[in-house]
């Protein structure tokens, strides 16, 4: 059992529990585990799985007869989902860093890895090694993750779009977040020598209209959180932070704002004889 600090997640504060809870949409997860091939019976790793929503909606799928093992490295987190979703045959959740290997002892079918590698922009080809070493061979890999993060919105009030382009530098720089996460999961199981490699696009963020409650709720915490992990960035702004809250805030709530965010699904077949 291990854990990280928690000042290494970015988006680590106060409410990021419910955050995680309240913008997980269990339809939209379902409609991908389809793509990924979930079916019953399965043993599932959830990797990265938060307060244990999705891990929650994949157990249903396996069923009858699978199992899903949700592995975070949120001690709180973790807790939350033992609780909530924990109490039913095949659920279980472990406290986990996903930069190291996990108990040799545990293999699966299918490993599910959704919004994790975005937050291990240095980390993420050995996060993906260490998954690859408890998959079966001929077992499932699936990549989520989003491209060109946070950065597709129109019209941003001038001066605005350079500020949000330098908050991202230093997010990367400092805090290892990857807003072109999503781009880079084909290469990661093209290289591990996967098999039958699948890639599939969306728009993952598609904001247009009237604001809706958690589209609100969502990225208004994102700006608060990443702001305050990118001290002085906001300042350069003309009328300095307050302004720019304010300003965004204008847009965002606009029903002629249009912001969308790709996200990218990849997965692949683990060689049932060893890959290159």
């Amino acid at each position: 059992m291990n854990r990280i600090p928690q000042s290494a997640y970015l988006m680590e504060h106060t409410e990021e529990t419910s955050r995680l809870e309240r913008k997980t949409d269990p339809s939209y997860v379902r409609e991908q585990a389809r793509w990924f091939g979930l079916r019953p019976g399965q043993r599932v790793l959830d990797a990265g799985c938060g307060p244990g929503k999705t891990s929650s909606i994949l157990h249903g799928l396996v069923q009858p007869g699978g199992s899903v093992l949700g592995a975070d490295w949120s001690g709180e987190r973790v807790r939350h989902a033992r609780e909530r979703y924990g109490r039913v045959p095949g659920m279980d959740f472990l406290v986990h860093d996903l930069n190291l290997p996990l108990p040799d002892a545990e293999t699966f079918d299918l490993i599910w890895v959704r919004f994790v590698l975005e937050y291990n922009r240095s980390g993420s080809p050995a996060i993906v090694e260490n998954l690859d070493r408890c998959l079966k061979p001929g077992g499932t890999l699936c990549l989520l993750d989003l491209d060109h993060n946070c950065l597709n919105h129109h019209p941003l009030p001038e001066g605005m779009e350079a500020v949000i382009q330098r908050l991202m530098g230093v997010l990367e720089t400092h805090h290892d977040f990857d807003p072109y996460a999503g781009r880079k999961l084909y290469g990661y199981l093209y290289d591990l020598g996967y098999e039958e490699l699948k890639v599939e696009m969306s728009a993952h963020h598609l904001i247009y209209g009237q604001l809706g409650e958690t589209d609100a709720y969502n990225w208004l915490k994102k700006m608060e959180v990443t702001s305050q992990k990118a001290q002085g960035v906001l300042e350069d702004y003309p009328g300095g932070k307050e302004r720019f809250f304010s300003d965004f805030l204008a847009f965002f709530n606009d029903p002629k704002r249009f912001t969308y965010t790709p996200i990218i699904l990849c997965k692949g077949r683990k060689p049932s004889f060893g890959g290159v």
